[in-house]
């Protein structure tokens, strides 16, 4: 194409927000509206409503005041992309196998606009199970999906993810509590609690970690105790084999990273 069709087919306005995006993903700590238009070399004038549309529509935030910043809504758009399609059909067979083993259902669960989103579920192989649907959005701070999702991220992203959420549940108190029982579950490895939804079930869930370290999916069995079902596996061993099959979806994503800590009950 040359230079004059270039030209003909422009969008400056959407030139100036994707310049904006890329020059914010580069940077730690956010700039100012004169830090952009400098690094930009334009006026501020040029990039204020463009900036405040961006923020309107959830893409940046405001940090201490003045500075603008990333949200992680790019980061979520991606996840519901081909790259989440991919895990969802890695995690299928290891799901699978899971629920065999454990004879309990189990669930991918990936951050997407505040929420946790199931993408991938398997049926328990017997009578009884917990299953939630696929697309299901839920809570990150009453569920094991959402512990788990915001434990194992820097302290910057999880405050985003944090925010995000906030938005929509104006009845949420973050409390010191609450963010000692994010660092217990990283140091752990794994969330074990009392389903906040469903009484007699207990959310066990552990990490997927992607190159970086980072959490990029949470694993979860929502374990119930089987009656007349001797063989089926207790919680410590349910724990085991959810890590078990946490760690090979950690490795296909490219993480070299495996949970060696112990099995708690």
């Amino acid at each position: 194409m040359s230079d004059g069709e270039d030209d003909r087919y422009r969008a400056p306005a959407l030139d100036k927000g994707l310049d904006i995006l890329e020059l914010l993903a580069g940077v730690d700590g956010g700039l100012t509206q004169a830090e952009i238009s400098k690094k930009l070399n334009r006026s501020p004038n040029e990039f204020y409503r463009m900036l405040d549309r961006l923020v309107r529509r959830g893409y940046i935030t405001r940090i201490d005041g003045d500075r603008y910043s990333l949200t992680l809504k790019l980061f979520g758009l991606a996840q519901l992309h081909a790259p989440t399609r991919r895990l969802a059909a890695y995690a299928t067979p290891l799901m699978r196998d899971l629920a065999q083993r454990t004879r309990q259902a189990n669930q991918l669960a990936v951050f997407d606009r505040g929420s946790a989103v199931v993408i991938a579920q398997q049926e328990a192989p017997d009578y009884w199970g917990i299953s939630i649907r696929v697309g299901s959005h839920i809570s990150l701070f009453d569920t094991g999906s959402g512990h788990v999702l915001l434990a194992f991220r820097p302290p910057e992203e999880r405050e985003m993810m944090i925010s995000e959420h906030v938005k929509s549940r104006k009845d949420i108190e973050l409390t010191p509590e609450f963010y000692a029982r994010l660092d217990e579950i990283r140091a752990r490895g794994y969330e074990m609690m009392a389903s906040a939804q469903t009484a007699g079930v207990f959310n066990l869930s552990a990490p997927i970690l992607g190159p970086d370290r980072r959490g990029i999916a949470a694993l979860t069995v929502p374990y119930i105790s089987l009656v007349n079902a001797p063989s089926a596996p207790d919680i410590s061993t349910t724990i085991s084999l959810l890590q078990k099959t946490a760690e090979q979806l950690s490795l296909l994503a490219g993480s070299d990273v495996q949970h060696e800590v112990p099995v708690e009950t």
